[in-house]
């Protein structure tokens, strides 16, 4: 028997045990940063001292409102600083914070305020037609509603609702937190933006933010008082996390409402953002913006990418204008980002497409993960052979709880011991995973797989495409065939034949796209291409 066998008295106890919480950087940072600034957004500048105090009105004035622990109020909120203070207030009262995708049409809104319960919603004035559509669509009992004027933006009041100032006016700065018991307590639900069927609800818990949190700060080579630029969606898988993690490093949150060029090279410039998160698509407005739109700066601008790996073309442009992309990847259930294509210096030397082509791996796993892989049907790894796909799978302390009264969904969810992610990928012998497409998006023409992100990558070298999507299209031969949906740079032109022929210049004939189509490209909040509404006009074609 070894010598550590008899652990009498060396239990949990107050002194050496407490539950991970990202509640409690915001704590530590009110008394060592007091005076740094928190969050900024136009003449709305808060130092941590002033945050804290407005996060414990809020939770105060939530359980004023009856608020109860275990509770969910809901947000219908663009990256404003109500949004941020809301990621702390709301959990600081005991209750589960529900960030609601601005974009979702009301029956969504509705279905979700009925699942998830919320007793109350923080809502936007430029939202509140939609919400007030959904509480006459809802089943149960309706929230409170509390309207969160934007005066900034020229967003006022409507004057029907209790307004949020007016809710911390209510609240006490000396309110003493409600810190969980528990780790495992729940700290957000989100709603899944389900292409098909209701969305689920997908339940975090305190340790789970608290470590996905502290793992990018690692993964993002984070050094004291970063500036970091909200322009992923808060309600996206709340913000990747960073807003909670932001106070652990004494950071400073710079709020961008609108997502244009202009603004995000003006906090660049006048605000020293160093950090921002964002899909490809907003990589691409900065590398296409309007000289009048652009400012210069002199520092390195840490970016994290997700949604679609960004296309060469956009790499090879960006990174000499000052940014540094890494690409991560996740999903909702996995707290946002769980991979990340960690850099080695033996790359160093790589230029252009060889560069690009490894950039646009979605890499390895982030510290909070114990084990991402890629598996066969039968669970078994496969070949890490750069050519063999399988399924990506997650395990580790950044996984959902599972989906809120779903208990079906969750084990199918967990089957084998792992997150299923239902996304296609290879793995590199070096094991760095890199998505082939998500299952649904893989185009199988006469039997052959064909990417979709191969051929978009192929496209979005040519010089006049700005974006493009491929998706199958029936065909009576093939069963189906690549079809290419093409938004065009301002004042270029194109024509499908020149497009195509490019392309065939640059791929396997069967990868060739047999259409080319030029519209608009429909997007989800954060950027991402719709291609579910492009799948079904390319059937009508």
């Amino acid at each position: 028997m070894g010598w550590m066998a008899d652990e009498t008295g060396l239990g949990k106890t107050q002194a050496n045990y407490v539950p991970l919480t990202p509640l409690s950087w915001l704590q530590r940072a009110a008394v060592i940063y007091r005076d740094h600034p928190a969050v900024v957004y136009g003449s709305h500048r808060k130092s941590y001292g002033e945050y804290h105090a407005r996060v414990s009105r809020l939770a105060s004035a939530l359980k004023g409102l009856g608020v109860a622990p275990g509770d969910v109020v809901a947000t219908i909120l663009p990256n404003i600083p109500a949004q941020a203070e809301a990621h702390f207030g709301v959990p600081a009262c005991g209750a589960v914070l529900n960030t609601i995708n601005t974009r979702v049409e009301p029956e969504t809104i509705a279905y979700i305020l009925d699942h998830g319960g919320a007793k109350v919603v923080l809502c936007d004035p430029q939202f509140l037609p939609s919400l007030a559509t959904a509480l006459e669509l809802m089943e149960g009992p309706a929230p409170q509603i509390i309207e969160v004027a934007d005066d900034q933006a020229g967003v006022h009041a409507h004057g029907h609702y209790m307004e949020y100032e007016a809710l911390l006016d209510s609240g006490d700065p000396t309110f003493e937190w409600i810190m969980p018991q528990d780790e495992w307590e729940s700290i957000a639900l989100n709603y899944t933006s389900g292409t098909t069927g209701r969305p689920k609800g997908v339940v975090y818990h305190h340790r789970g933010a608290y470590l996905n949190a502290m793992g990018q700060v690692i993964s993002w080579r984070m050094v004291l008082h970063p500036r970091y630029l909200t322009i992923v969606p808060l309600f996206h898988c709340n913000g990747w996390c960073h807003t909670w993690l932001m106070p652990a490093m004494g950071g400073t949150v710079v709020c961008c409402r609108d997502i244009t060029a202009k603004a995000i090279y003006d906090a660049i410039a006048d605000e020293g953002v160093t950090h921002f998160g964002g899909a490809p698509i907003v990589l691409n407005t900065l590398v296409h913006a309007a000289e009048a739109d652009r400012r210069s700066f002199d520092h390195v601008v840490e970016v994290f990418t997700a949604g679609a790996p960004p296309a060469p073309a956009t790499l090879a442009a960006i990174e000499p204008m000052g940014f540094n992309i890494t690409q991560v990847y996740g999903l909702t259930e996995v707290y946002g980002p769980a991979t990340e294509c960690t850099w080695k210096s033996d790359w160093d030397p790589l230029q252009g497409d060889d560069r690009a082509a490894i950039k646009a791996r979605q890499g390895v796993a982030m510290p909070a993960y114990e084990h991402v892989t890629v598996v066969d049907e039968n669970m078994q790894q496969i070949p890490m052979d750069g050519t063999t796909q399988g399924e990506i799978v997650f395990r580790g302390n950044g996984v959902m709880k599972g989906y809120l009264k779903n208990p079906d969904a969750t084990e199918e969810a967990f089957k084998g011991g792992y997150f299923h992610s239902g996304d296609i990928a290879v793995q590199h012998p070096d094991s760095y995973v890199q998505i082939a497409d998500r299952a649904k998006d893989i185009i199988i023409s006469g039997g052959e797989n064909i990417s979709s992100v191969e051929v978009e990558g192929v496209l979005m070298a040519h010089p006049d495409v700005l974006l493009c999507a491929v998706v199958a299209k029936p065909d009576e031969k093939w069963g189906e065939v690549p079809c290419a949906f093409v938004e065009l740079k301002d004042g270029h032109q194109a024509e499908e034949a020149g497009l195509i022929a490019f392309a065939r210049e640059r791929l396997a004939g069967f990868k060739t796209p047999k259409k080319v189509v030029f519209q608009e490209l429909p997007k989800t909040s954060t950027g991402k291409i719709q291609k579910f509404e492009l799948r079904s006009i390319a059937k009508t074609l």
